[in-house]
């Protein structure tokens, strides 16, 4: 089996939450440097009814693995296999059992950003929950709050500890990119629609499904979010005719 890493070029996490000290939603927060990326829900945390959610955007250079298809390095579609990958890092808080992740591919350009703050969101910027993008005279909303997605092809992983990696086939969604059958903008990470809506919610609310993993910006290299191009290279031979 060959494995070629393709690192991520962007990355943020966009939430609606209140953060620690806020008493308004941090709509306008931007993590697009922070060391890590998270995804939660909270249910009842800010008041009895209060619902937040925290998403993850990763976008990756399909020019580079179209160039290494074409230099021979990795095979012709049919032949390989695309992963994407993140990976677990660990955090203080009580970590979730039994809850379920979505991918899809993001359907609209969006900025980094360069805020740090995952703690009370003061870093504020582009991209938020609200905002895609800013071109200098004007921002760009999202056409749905949270990130505008592909509903299709849409990949899932069940987390049964809490702490494994995310390892997700999406040979699909990168082979359209690449035959530029869908636009390039990377993949939307969040937990799937019963979870995130508070409806699967068993666990105590100060630990509602926060799962943090590393960005690209870790000092954990090999850590960092990452698509692996995966095919048999085995070498054959006819020595039993």
């Amino acid at each position: 089996m060959a494995i070629k890493k393709f690192f991520a070029t962007k990355d943020n996490t966009i939430t609606n939450g209140y953060g620690a000290i806020r008493s308004s939603r941090a709509t306008d927060a931007n993590m697009g440097a922070a060391d890590v990326l998270e995804v939660y829900s909270l249910f009842g945390s800010f008041s009895t009814s209060s619902l937040e959610n925290s998403r993850v955007l990763v976008e990756f250079d399909t020019t580079a693995i179209a160039a290494s298809r074409s230099a021979g390095d990795i095979p012709a579609s049919g032949s390989v296999s695309f992963y994407l990958r993140l990976f677990n890092a660990p955090h203080e808080g009580t970590n979730a059992t039994n809850f379920v992740m979505t991918v899809n591919a993001i359907s609209r350009s969006w900025d980094e950003g360069i805020g740090l703050d995952m703690d009370d969101y003061l870093d504020t910027g582009v991209s938020n929950w609200l905002t895609a993008s800013y071109d200098g005279s004007t921002y760009t909303s999202w056409t749905s709050a949270g990130g505008d997605l592909h509903t299709s092809p849409e990949q899932t992983q069940t987390f049964d500890t809490g702490i494994e990696d995310l390892e997700i086939d999406v040979t699909d969604t990168v082979e359209q990119w690449l035959a530029g059958t869908k636009q390039n903008y990377g993949f939307l990470v969040k937990l799937s629609s019963s979870y995130e809506s508070g409806t699967s919610n068993t666990i105590p609310s100060s630990s509602y499904y926060t799962k943090k993993f590393f960005a690209r910006g870790s000092e954990y290299y090999y850590k960092r979010p990452a698509v692996e191009a995966r095919w048999n290279s085995s070498e054959g031979d006819d020595r039993g005719n």
